[in-house]
């Protein structure tokens, strides 16, 4: 039987646990310290997949019935199968749980996280609750400068989000050591602590190995790697000349994820960083790899997520989408994107936005978004909200394309109270009400029943004066 462990992280005075039983009180000179308190829980599984193969029903699956209009039992099964991830470490106590699945609601990442030019947590955060407000159903925390720990940690104790981390960036920050320097246990090391904080996935580059650098020589691709992540372990791989240790000790990552219920989101390293290395060699040999890491993560009711493009050509997006979900076995697909065209910096949320559907309408399950400063610059709080509404947009036009139960329930609202001319209830309906409010108020038409743009010519206005035997006047 497992034991499940939720903690609450706070600062305790010395003296202040005196009379507590045991150790519990810790002489330390009068420093502030932090203090585990571990509220036990006794479950009869370690993850949620290991739950719905020994067919019980979880609390959280549970919840993604509730809100996804599906039965207990389709959620249970899915998670058995695979084919849907519920994202929630077992110390995340706070986490308000979503499935992450192609026959769900598509789900929105949003990235974020502190750097060498955005060293704020404060901001930070801000951006957090702004995301969360927008609708976005995960955080992944990219920080990549500073003590990272503590935001991370204010993330799982405060944020109802799925949050998510790519351990290997943290690994340089956390020992403060150049990459070469590091060893295999270093970074196995780091995804046990990013698991001990309460992270729901982990984005590990798995799938590249030391194969890959010799295709990438080969094979000469436009852009090489364009993953952050798995330049890393491209360049540790060819300073050390050892294999990638995320996929030569990916038992030993399967046993930390299975302790804490974290899902694995296997990440694709060699994804393409423009059109033209789109679905080459790399990234389907990669793609094979994932597929092959994936059973064996399901072996041990590990819970997996695979990632995907990229910039790709629009003709492509249906394609591979449909070969993940077959090499994969219907695991959970998890797309940047696609950006489908290199020329638009500045408005790389819209290319995304069009790939995003495409892909969402195809099988991708879950899309991080992409902001207008993709390319350029790190987003600021009003790059985040566009990236956010863009992605929104596009998920929300896929589930509709899906019939996903219910998706198209506030469009078909929409329609009834623009024919009637309710204000109120369209700003209601809207993704983005206050944007849309602002428009039409700073632009007061003459006639109330009417927009702007048409006036007296309103199509909607004609049509209901005629329907109802009234007099169209229109000068």
């Amino acid at each position: 039987m497992a034991v499940s462990l939720g903690p609450v992280l706070c600062g305790i005075r010395e003296g202040s646990f005196k009379s507590l039983p045991g150790e519990l009180y810790n002489r330390h000179k009068g420093r502030k310290l932090q203090l585990q308190i571990i509220i036990i829980e006794m479950r009869e599984y370690a993850t949620q997949m290991e739950a719905a193969r020994k067919g019980i029903i979880t609390p959280e699956m549970k919840i993604v019935a509730k809100k996804e209009y599906r039965t207990e039992e389709e959620i249970r099964e899915w998670v058995a199968k695979g084919q849907v991830a519920i994202c929630a470490n077992r110390l995340h106590t706070c986490i308000d749980p979503n499935g992450v699945g192609s026959m769900l609601r598509t789900k929105i990442n949003v990235n974020l996280g502190v750097s060498r030019d955005c060293k704020d947590y404060d901001v930070e955060m801000k951006k957090v609750q702004a995301a969360v407000d927008m609708g976005a159903e995960a955080i992944m925390d990219l920080s990549s400068h500073g003590n990272t720990q503590p935001f991370r940690r204010k993330l799982t104790s405060e944020c109802t989000a799925m949050i998510g981390t790519v351990p290997v960036y943290d690994s340089v920050i956390h020992y403060q050591r150049d990459l070469a320097t590091l060893t295999a246990k270093d970074f196995i090391d780091v995804v046990r602590l990013h698991a001990q904080d309460g992270v729901d996935f982990v984005t590990l580059h798995c799938g590249i190995t030391r194969k890959t650098i010799e295709q990438i020589k080969k094979h000469k691709r436009k852009m090489n790697i364009v993953s952050r992540g798995g330049s890393l372990v491209f360049a540790w791989m060819s300073m050390t000349g050892e294999e990638n240790p995320f996929y030569e000790y990916f038992d030993d990552i399967l046993d930390i994820c299975r302790e804490y219920d974290v899902t694995i989101s296997l990440g694709d390293a060699c994804r393409p960083g423009c059109l033209a290395d789109g679905s080459d060699v790399c990234q389907i040999e990669e793609l094979v790899r994932l597929g092959e890491l994936t059973k064996r993560a399901w072996a041990k009711d590990v819970q997996v997520m695979v990632e995907g493009p990229g910039h790709m050509p629009m003709d492509q997006i249906e394609a591979n989408m449909k070969i993940q979900q077959t090499i994969c076995m219907g695991a959970p697909f998890y797309v940047l994107g696609p950006i489908v065209t290199d020329i638009a910096p500045g408005y790389d949320h819209i290319t995304s936005a069009i790939g995003g559907a495409i892909a969402a309408a195809s099988g991708a399950a879950f899309l991080c978004y992409v902001t207008p400063a993709e390319h350029l610059a790190l987003p600021n709080v009003d790059d985040v909200k566009q990236g956010i509404i863009a992605s929104r947009i596009a998920a929300h036009a896929a589930d509709i394309a899906k019939k996903i139960p219910h998706a198209r329930d506030l469009d078909d609202a929409m329609g009834d109270a623009r024919r009637t001319f309710d204000w109120e209830k369209q700003w209601e309906c809207s993704i983005d009400p206050q944007t849309a409010k602002a428009i039409r108020d700073s632009r007061a038409p003459e006639q109330e029943d009417s927009c702007s743009m048409c006036g007296k010519f309103c199509a909607v206005r004609s049509m209901n004066k005629a329907l109802n035997g009234e007099y169209i006047d229109i000068l």
